[in-house]
């Protein structure tokens, strides 16, 4: 399965995982939202930042994922805290974070650069930032 991620642009997410500094996205909510029980090893990830450019630019493959059951503020901290090495978050995106009844953390790999290319967002009227898209040929634009 493919999927289309949006990064923080703000954060240098993006940066930070072409250079290896970030190993690791997360996700979290007051309940089971996407992509809770969405993704699976070796699915592909398809990076775009949320700077209204609409542009992938790189992909990844995802080579874990933890689900987690629902936890107190204080145990989802906890965990993000014992992830940080790999999650390599801003100050906001830890207080976004950190806390979340349920988190997903997804492990990634083999990070690349891609000849850049639009995000065609013709059947996803509600954007969210983690879009299950099956195979990416099926959203893939034209610059």
């Amino acid at each position: 399965m493919d999927h289309v991620v949006y990064l923080d642009h703000k954060a240098n997410e993006l940066e930070k995982l072409l250079k290896g500094q970030k190993t690791m996205v997360i996700r979290g909510a007051a309940g089971r939202k996407m992509p809770y029980g969405r993704v699976e090893t070796n699915d592909t990830l398809y990076f775009i930042e949320n700077d209204g450019s609409g542009v992938i630019k790189a992909r990844g493959n995802v080579v874990g994922v933890q689900n987690s059951d629902k936890m107190t503020k204080e145990a989802s901290t906890a965990l993000v805290d014992a992830h940080q090495d790999k999650l390599s978050m801003s100050k906001a995106q830890y207080e976004r974070w950190a806390g979340k009844r349920f988190l997903v953390l997804i492990e990634v790999n083999q990070i690349a650069v891609l000849a850049p290319f639009k995000l065609d967002r013709h059947e996803y009227g509600n954007m969210d930032d983690w879009l299950p898209v099956g195979s990416i040929d099926l959203v893939r634009g034209s610059l």
